[in-house]
């Protein structure tokens, strides 16, 4: 998926900040039947998350408590019984060679990758949005060596970086931070990229001009001191909000993935908490004799990344209707919108 990076004006039936743009947004957004199939699933989704205590408690399940007794000690620890052990007390099974409870590690596995991958999204976001604007506002020495510095954490090896901090960072220290701050602080380079290119398309607009003169600037040079700054947050940051969530929809699921792959790796949350990726990397020895330990995390994993991409590029496009749908899903109602 690509996102445009330049424009001289605002697009034809964009939506303008102000009132009623949310409205308008939505009225666009639920045409399409996907984007409203994928909202639903993620909110079952952050529900059953947030639910999962309570879930817990009503199931009589504890997603920490082992239980011996319902896997074959003989074989290994293969659960018990058909399709993982799947009975009225074990919705979806447990877990091999510990006999934990599947059905509640998975909701408290999607209460971390949620949590990190949006708060991941949020920090990188914000650093984005700032270097960006820096990048773009400040002189020409400042701006080259913003974009250095740009291009060279977008070649940082992310996992590489992870894998290496497990040797320096305390054990006690909150793993899901940890990941917020790793992901969200190296994987801002793309926002940043997109910020700066449409804040110099957009510093060049009559409105912008008008309000540098107001600030005491000129229409070829910056406004001073507080100037630049008023006009950064009353004019081009509204104007920036379109872009900024869009590439902040589509990075929740890249977010997601990353976490999987972190704690795949041994850098994510540690036992007994549990994390979709961490599961899948204690699944990777017991995809033949209980296939169902790996394709339950596995498929939520990908329908979550799913319906976040569908998501994504449906308020995409409902923001700005010129740029159409890069799917190619939905009614096709988007262009009359």
């Amino acid at each position: 998926m690509s996102i445009a990076l330049e424009r001289s004006a605002p697009a034809p039936g964009a939506v303008p900040p102000g009132a009623g743009a949310g409205r308008q947004v939505w009225r666009r957004v639920r045409r399409r039947p996907s984007a409203l199939a994928a909202a639903a699933v993620l909110a079952l989704l952050v529900l059953l998350a947030l639910a999962a205590p309570l879930l817990s408690h009503l199931t009589g399940q504890d997603p920490g408590a082992y239980h011996d007794d319902l896997v074959d000690s003989a074989r290994g620890g293969v659960p018990l019984g058909s399709f993982g052990g799947i009975s009225a007390d074990h919705w979806l099974g447990v877990e091999p060679g510990t006999g934990r409870d599947l059905f509640t590690r998975l909701l408290y596995g999607a209460r971390i990758s949620l949590l990190v991958a949006l708060g991941a999204v949020a920090v990188q976001t914000a650093v984005g949005v700032g270097v960006g604007l820096a990048a773009a506002l400040g002189g020409r020495f400042a701006g080259r060596l913003i974009g250095l510095t740009t291009d060279v954490m977008i070649a940082l090896p992310m996992l590489v970086i992870g894998i290496a901090l497990t040797a320096v960072v305390p054990p006690d220290f909150p793993r899901p931070l940890l990941l917020i701050l790793l992901i969200g602080l190296f994987d801002w380079g793309g926002t940043a990229r997109m910020v700066r290119a449409q804040t110099l398309a957009l510093r060049g607009l009559d409105f912008v001009d008008a309000a540098r003169l107001s600030a005491g600037g000129s229409p070829q040079g910056g406004a001073r001191g507080g100037g630049t700054l008023r006009i950064a947050r009353r004019e081009l940051l509204p104007s920036l909000a379109a872009p900024v969530i869009t590439i902040a929809a589509i990075k929740v699921p890249t977010a997601m993935v990353a976490e999987a792959s972190l704690s795949f790796l041994g850098v994510g949350v540690k036992p007994p908490t549990p994390s979709w990726g961490q599961m899948l990397s204690s699944a990777q020895t017991w995809f033949r004799a209980d296939p169902a330990y790996v394709l339950l995390p596995a498929g939520l994993l990908f329908v979550t990344v799913l319906a976040f991409t569908v998501l994504g590029d449906a308020v995409r496009t409902a923001l700005d209707p010129r740029e159409g749908s890069r799917l190619r899903v939905g009614t096709g109602k988007e262009s009359r919108a």
